[in-house]
This record gives structure tokens, C-alpha cells and sequence, in this order.
């Protein structure tokens, strides 16, 4: 569908003369593919400036300058493993040599390019070696009506093993030649107001930095070039989230009995703030249109209770609501939360993860088809080809918050049009919300429940963990129990990370039979062991790997030990953090350091200690990761944008947003001169996806 005016932009590097399959290989390991538009949208990082020098006494060490030399007698050296020198004068100004010096070098090549009597231009990095000016592998030799090809800014870009900056620039200019001639898509207002060049132009200007405020997010290219995929994103979000609405749903309407008697058997009442979001969600499932809503709450703000009223209301409507986790030890928490709670309230819940075979799991398939399993909690084998929902009518997906929109849409296809409810207990900041989740309403728990503890975060060095571990004894006498937590599950050769088996046997040995084992490598089964004799208290303390990081809830355990804190990032510390502080006793959170610390490790624990607020350290982890990492996209099949700084560029989002949702509710088939345009800009940022739900209205 792509025009073929974009074809040579969308062509692989290897259209451009001079690149073959090994550079276009190297491109596909930089860049994750191979084609033009790829490396048009390669930001430079940095600048080199080649200034024409006139007078020695301003050559300083490291400058790049560009000199005219007269080539006066080539040193060959004696040996091979000795460096190749070549003197000069230089002719820029009177009264100064230059030494040129190969280490690397085929003799040929030197001779001919650089030959004794000729005049030359060349351009290197310099420095002052024993009085003399001296030059190492120059960057550009060229022959005396060529000194044009030197030029006076050259950027810098990120490379790989295989590329140099030179190959890169080489085909960027190449690249800039194949765009075509497009109308202009951004609002003419908004484009003067803002004084932002064309697209064309931007990217050109993006590729030839004149200063170094060129290369800040500030600049005005790189702030129209942001702005068009922040749109393009924003459009396919305003796309999906329209022809979801206008998708007739089910009216899960209800009768309210399951949700009373769910309230009579809660050990707890609601907060505020829990009270607020079931209306919201009551509202949108009773209403005959599909519900695509985001509940975002801090740890232990009750989302999983939130979740479980809005299923009952499904199930009073005689429809069938499934419960998607992430990983097989939340699920089963889950079962067995919810199935005690309704244990008197007639409802039949079941449990289905990739553990179910045999027998059992064909009796589970059959309740399911059959609709007699009514509330239905698993893993993403809920998803899988086997499984037939009678009367799916509400998916509920817990902790997903790395999948894209359509992996989400994908989920919803197995009912009769189900509403959706997707649940994170990773706050989400609200620039990555507007942009990942913009085509989802979004409630929020900003409450914690009043019987929530707060915990108090010590961080300690590392040196202090003998002393740690004699301390663990009172609490052990109290009946409290100790997660300890480890970043590695083995040890490892290639890591001085400590490790959870090593752990494992040292707290052993001062604490016999009261240490348990849990880590990824475990199988389903052998996990369930561990996690159910710590929560029969069998065993006082866990150590374990980041596997307990989402959802495990163990009322009686009061301390968190994180050793080698450093190495996690602060969504993860806040996620284990939020382990304990589960029940009544005062909770504790040791985050151990080894040195060195870097900046940004500091900081982290710095926030760690100071604030329990979930929102607020997803901005800071925000800040000090960047998008990409926050939300997973390097792990995951979300879009990582290319062009955008988050962190400098946030204000952008906004204006797209608006500008989107205005532009769709207009011109909802892109009829208008403009949106023929948008339309070609949504080509560009591969949104093709969307584009026949346009057409089709």
C-alpha cells in the first residue's frame, strides 16, 4: 500500500553505490534494519569541527584542524612493527613542520597519496610531541583543488563494530537524495508559530550540524522532526481508540447481588479512591459500547479487588470475564485470593495456565466451551488456539503493560466482543502514558488502603552484610519473615553480581532448615513448593531473584533485603519494596550497595529513601532511563521512538495528542488536502496498519 514515491526511501542501504551485503549488515545491527529511512532517522550525537588554521600558537592538542602541507620526505621505518612518518611544511603558515605517523599502514597507499613535493589537504587529530606538531592517521587527505571535501562540521553518530562514521555519513547523503517532494501535514499555525522548517529540511538540517546547540532536543528541526512522529503515533491512537468505541459492546448491566455480598465478606473496606474507579468501570460496562480502559494503581492499592467487582458484574450479566497474569505464581495467588473470597458467593472460578495437561486439562477446556466455568484466571494460555469461550464478554489483564495496541486488541479476540481492562502496578509517567496508552481511557488509585504499613528504606553498604545477617535472629524469634533478594540466580564468570544459590547456602548455614530457594530457572511446580511453604511459614526467609517482583502476597513477611541494589532499576525496587508492608507488624527495606557507585545509582537510592510514591519515582525513573527502558521496548514489541527525547520533548506530546483527536473527529477518512498529507505521513512512520481502518470508516 506504501507509495511509490517512498519506495527508494523504504529501499535497503545497499541502492547506494558503494555499499555492499557486509556494510548493509552492519547497518542491520546498528539500526535493526537495513533500508534508508533507517538511517535518515539515526540521530548524530555529536560534532566535529575542522576549523582552517593560520597561525600555530592556536593549535592546541586534540583539535581537528585542516592544514596545507607540502609533502617534503617519507621515514620508512626499519622494522614493520615501526611507525610509517612522513614529514611536512605546513603552507597554511610559515616556520612550522608537521610529522605524519601510520601504525597501520600499506606503504602503496602512502606513496600515492601523499606523494614527496606535492601539495596536499589533510585533516587529523593533532597534538604537540616533543616541540613538533604531529598528526596520527588523518581523517582526510585530499589533493589541492579538493579542499571543499573537507568539511568545516561533520557529525557524529553512534556506531557498531563494522561501521565508521564516514560509511554512515556516506549513505545519509545518499538518502537525503531520495526523498520526495510532500505536501506539508502540520497545522500551518502551529508551523509558523513554532518556526519550524519542512520536513525535507529538517531532516537535512538534522544531518549537517552547524554548532552544538544544533544537536540539543531544542532545536528546532529536531523539534518538528519529533513532532511528526509523536503525531503519526498519536493518529494511530486516536484511530484505534475511535473504531474501538464505536465497536457495539455487551451492556453488562448486573444486578448489583454479587457485588453486595462481595462487599459483606471483604475483611477490609473500600478506600475512596477504590469506590471511585469501580464506578467508572460500572459505568463503561454497562454501557452498549466496548470498554478499553487502563487502571493504573501503586502497589498495594487494591487493584486486583477493583478488578474482581467489575468481573462479578460480567458474571451477574451471565457473561464469562477471564483474568490474564503475566506469570504462573501470580496466577495461582490469584485463584486462590478470589476462589476464597467467593467461595460462598456461587461462582465457579477456575484455573488455567500452561501447567494444566492431560485430563485435567480437558475438563478445563470443556467447562470453559461450555460456559460453566464462569471466572476464568491464567497465564497467556487463556489466548492459546485450544481454548473456546462460551460468552467471553470482560478480559481483565494484569500487569501488561508492555504490550503495544494491537497485541492488546489480538487478546480481546477470542470473546463476543469483550470489554477491556488492563491493569499495571508500575506507574506509568504521563507523557508514556499519553503515548503508549492514548488510545485507553486511564483510572487511577491514588490511595492506599489504611491498613497499608508504611515502609521505612535504610541503604547500606555492602561491608555491613555479616552484620545484617546477625540481626535477622530477633526477627526470626518474632515470627517475621525476610525476603532476600539477589540479582543473579548462579554464579557467573562474566559477573561479580552476587547470587541468589550462593545466598541461599551462606543463610543456610546460620539458619538451618529455615531458608527456601526460588528463582526463574525453577520449574512451575517447584516454585509453587517454595512460595506455599513460605506462606505456611515452613520457611522464614526467601531468597530469591526478581521472579517475586510482580503480585506474590505474603502478610507476615516484614523485610525486604536487596543486596547489590545498584543493579536494579527504581521500577523494580519499588516493585519488590511493595512485597512487604503487607500486614500489620512495621515493615523494613535494606537496599545494600557495593561500590563503585555510579551517578545514576546513587540517585536511584537517594529516591528510593525518600519517597514510597510510585508515581513519583516513575518520573524520576523516567528521567534517569529514558522511555525505552521504563516501559520495556527493548524487550518487547512496543514502539521505541527514534526521534523523540521524552525527557526534553514531553511538551510535544500534549499538542500532538490534541492535534490528532481534532484532525480524526474532522476529517475521519483523511479526504481533506491535509489529510491526504497525514496520510503520507503515517506511511513514513510505518503506521500502515491503520490506514484501511480509515478507509473502511
Amino acid at each position: 500500500m506504501r507509495p511509490t514515491s517512498l519506495y527508494p526511501v523504504f529501499s535497503s542501504v545497499e541502492i547506494v553505490k558503494g555499499v555492499g551485503p557486509k556494510a548493509s549488515y552492519f547497518f542491520k545491527n546498528l539500526l535493526g534494519q537495513n533500508r534508508l529511512i533507517d538511517v535518515l532517522f539515526h540521530k548524530p550525537t555529536g560534532l566535529k569541527y575542522r576549523p582552517r588554521m593560520t597561525d600555530a600558537s592556536e593549535i592546541k592538542d586534540g583539535m581537528l584542524p585542516v592544514f596545507k602541507i607540502k609533502v617534503m620526505e617519507h621515514v620508512r621505518p626499519a622494522l614493520k612493527k615501526h611507525p610509517y612518518r612522513i614529514l611536512c611544511q605546513i603552507q597554511s603558515f610559515k616556520g612550522c613542520q608537521l610529522e605524519i605517523v601510520f601504525f597501520n599502514y600499506h606503504k602503496d597507499y602512502l606513496v600515492s597519496s601523499l606523494p614527496e613535493g606535492e601539495i596536499r589537504w589533510i585533516s587529523g587529530s593533532v597534538e604537540w610531541y616533543n616541540g613538533k606538531l604531529q598528526m596520527t592517521h588523518p581523517d582526510y587527505i585530499v589533493k589541492d583543488l579538493d579542499e571543499w571535501k573537507i568539511p568545516l562540521y561533520e557529525p557524529v553518530y553512534p556506531l557498531t563494530a563494522g561501521l565508521t562514521n564516514k560509511m554512515v555519513e556516506f549513505v545519509v547523503r545518499n538518502a537525503l537524495k531520495e526523498i520526495p517532494y510532500m505536501d506539508e501535514w502540520i497545522d500551518e499555525i502551529l508551523l509558523k508559530s513554532n518556526n519550524w522548517p519542512s520536513f525535507k529540511t529538517a531532516l537535512e538540517m538534522l544531518h549537517n550540524p552547524k554548532t552544538y546547540d544544533d544537536l540539543t532536543a531544542l532545536n528546532k528541526a529536531r523539534q518538528r522532526l519529533a513532532y511528526d512522529e509523536l503525531l503519526a503515533g498519536q493518529l494511530a491512537l486516536s484511530i484505534m481508540r475511535t473504531r474501538f468505541k464505536k465497536q457495539k459492546g455487551n451492556a453488562l448491566i448486573g444486578n448489583g447481588s454479587l457485588n453486595e455480598k462481595l462487599k459483606q465478606v471483604l475483611p477490609f473496606e473500600l478506600t475512596q479512591a477504590q469506590k471511585r474507579v469501580i464506578g467508572e468501570i460500572r459505568t463503561d460496562l454497562s454501557s452498549e459500547y466496548r470498554m478499553n480502559r487502563l487502571l493504573q494503581g501503586d502497589v498495594g492499592s487494591g487493584k486486583t479487588i477493583v478488578a474482581l467487582f467489575a468481573m462479578l458484574q460480567a458474571v451477574e450479566s451471565s457473561a464469562q470475564a477471564a483474568l490474564m497474569c503475566p506469570t504462573d505464581i501470580l496466577s495461582r495467588q490469584h485463584f486462590k485470593k478470589i476462589s476464597s473470597l467467593l467461595q460462598d458467593l456461587g461462582v465457579n472460578v477456575v484455573l488455567l495456565t500452561g501447567r494444566e495437561k492431560g485430563k485435567t486439562r480437558t475438563e478445563l477446556l470443556q467447562k470453559i466451551a461450555q460456559g460453566t466455568a464462569q471466572l476464568i484466571i491464567g497465564t497467556h494460555a487463556l489466548f492459546t488456539q485450544d481454548v473456546e469461550f462460551k460468552n467471553l464478554k470482560f478480559v481483565v489483564i494484569d500487569e501488561q503493560h508492555r504490550f503495544g495496541v494491537e497485541q492488546r486488541l489480538f487478546l480481546t479476540q477470542k470473546g463476543c466482543h469483550p470489554d477491556l481492562l488492563v491493569m499495571t502496578a508500575t506507574p506509568i509517567p504521563r507523557t508514556l502514558a499519553l503515548t503508549y496508552y492514548g488510545d485507553m481511557d486511564v483510572s487511577v488509585i491514588d490511595e492506599k488502603p489504611s491498613m497499608r504499613q508504611k515502609t521505612e528504606t535504610c541503604v547500606i553498604p555492602s561491608k555491613a552484610k555479616e552484620e545484617t545477617i546477625q540481626k535477622l535472629n530477633n526477627l526470626l524469634q518474632k515470627n517475621q519473615q525476610i525476603y532476600w533478594v539477589c540479582p543473579l540466580v548462579e554464579e557467573s564468570e562474566k559477573s561479580d553480581m552476587a547470587n541468589a544459590t550462593d545466598r541461599y547456602e551462606e543463610l543456610s548455614s546460620y539458619f538451618p532448615n529455615q531458608v527456601g530457594l526460588i528463582h526463574g530457572k525453577m520449574n512451575g511446580a517447584q516454585k509453587d513448593a517454595v512460595m506455599q511453604d513460605f506462606l505456611d511459614k515452613k520457611i522464614s526467609i526467601l531468597v530469591a531473584t526478581t521472579v517475586i517482583e510482580v503480585g506474590v502476597d505474603v502478610p507476615s513477611a516484614t523485610v525486604m533485603i536487596i543486596e547489590q541494589a545498584e543493579r536494579f532499576g527504581l521500577a523494580q525496587l519499588h516493585q519488590l519494596r511493595g512485597r512487604i508492608g503487607r500486614g500489620a507488624e512495621k515493615s523494613t527495606c535494606l537496599l545494600m550497595y557495593s561500590y563503585p557507585l555510579s551517578d545514576v545509582a546513587k540517585k536511584r537510592l537517594e529516591v528510593m529513601r525518600q519517597t514510597d510514591n510510585g508515581f513519583v519515582i516513575a518520573e524520576e525513573d523516567l528521567k534517569l532511563r529514558g522511555a525505552g527502558e521504563v516501559l520495556g521496548t527493548r524487550q518487547s514489541g512496543l514502539e521505541n521512538l527514534k526521534l523523540c527525547d521524552y525527557e526534553l520533548q514531553s511538551q510535544l506530546i500534549a499538542t500532538a495528542r490534541k492535534d490528532a483527536q481534532q484532525i480524526i473527529q474532522t476529517d475521519p477518512e483523511l479526504k481533506t488536502p491535509r489529510g491526504q498529507a497525514i496520510k503520507m505521513l503515517m506511511y513514513l512512520f510505518e503506521k500502515d496498519v491503520y490506514i484501511p481502518m480509515i478507509l473502511a470508516g
